[in-house]
């Protein structure tokens, strides 16, 4: 049996346990929303005890060799003995700056950082609430406006989505953790022709690395595919119109499976893209959004002669359902 000491207190984990589940099983609140490696609003620190390799995968060098690792995704064989800490040195304190809905389900959240926020457009970072609540979301803002911009999707039942779009007032605080992901403009190849696509809010880090490179002096065409179910789930068509009607190189096309128009195309996102772009072979692209959409599209691309270098994905996964510290009310 593996141990873990939080806050001078010992806890066992159960045989092929990870450490964020034992923690929550008795009652530590521990930060968390996917809970499969991918957010990383699990990190913790270790203080002592060997960490599997594992836990560390897709954590920046610079906070390897602090010993931090994902909590979920950690399962110590038996025996070891685990010191831990939280990632509160990480934290930035944050204040919302505006609420603003951009469609039905969709609400723009800008927030202002008291310290310096170091980050690349279309990366993400962890949101967390006073009371241990996260949830992850990209960046479709830039460094240079001052103010983190996120798009959340306002989920029936939603524990973040709904605080924010009901209860939450400018002015009220947070902290933000990160930024993560590797999905972000790096300048070079001007020329490169670029393939952005995504789904519901996976327009957001799109959006961000759309501005980014544009802003970078970026030559090549820029196709921008935003896809969704109907109309209604579609937002930000006349600001991305505007942006395509300043820059000729920038093609934005919104399409859904039904209800389409003259300025709407009508069918499946990957056929759009086939049709406007039938040879992607040098192309760079970057996918976000669906979990399903980002790897059967990563899939295709492939096949279709994109190299795997340039293909960068960011699949959103569904936040677990929050487990409250034993006692809680």
């Amino acid at each position: 049996m593996a141990r873990v000491k939080h806050e001078s207190r010992w806890y066992p984990l159960e045989s092929e346990e990870s450490v964020l589940d034992g923690l929550l099983r008795q009652g530590v609140a521990v930060p968390n929303a996917c809970r499969a490696g991918a957010c990383q609003s699990c990190l913790m620190r270790a203080l002592s005890g060997e960490i599997p390799e594992a836990a560390r995968v897709g954590l920046k060098d610079t906070l390897r060799t602090q010993g931090y690792f994902l909590a979920c995704v950690c399962k110590p064989v038996a025996g070891t003995e685990l010191e831990v800490a939280g990632a509160d040195a990480l934290r930035v304190p944050a204040r919302i700056d505006s609420l603003t809905l951009l469609s039905a389900s969709v609400l723009r959240v800008r927030l202002s950082t008291k310290a310096p926020f170091d980050y690349r457009a279309g990366q993400y970072v962890s949101l967390l609430r006073a009371d241990g609540l996260t949830r992850s979301y990209s960046l479709a803002s830039l460094p240079r406006e001052g103010l983190l911009e996120l798009h959340v999707r306002l989920i029936p039942g939603g524990a973040m989505s709904g605080w924010l779009a009901s209860q939450a007032r400018v002015g009220d605080t947070l902290s933000v953790q990160g930024p993560a992901g590797s999905c972000f403009y790096v300048p070079g190849r001007p020329e490169q022709p670029l393939l952005l696509a995504g789904t519901g809010t996976g327009l957001a880090p799109l959006l961000g690395i759309a501005r980014d490179a544009l802003e970078s002096g970026h030559t090549g065409p820029l196709w921008l595919f935003h896809g969704a179910r109907a109309p209604e789930g579609l937002y930000l068509m006349d600001a991305l119109r505007e942006l395509a009607a300043r820059h000729s190189g920038f093609h934005y096309r919104p399409c859904v499976l039904t209800g389409g128009s003259r300025d709407v195309a009508e069918g499946a996102l990957d056929v759009l893209i086939r049709a406007e772009c039938p040879k992607p072979v040098g192309f760079r692209a970057w996918l976000c959004g669906d979990s399903g959409m980002v790897l059967s599209l990563r899939k295709k691309l492939f096949l279709s002669g994109l190299s795997l270098k340039d293909l960068h994905a960011d699949a959103f996964l569904p936040s677990a359902p929050r487990v409250e510290p034993v006692g809680a009310r």
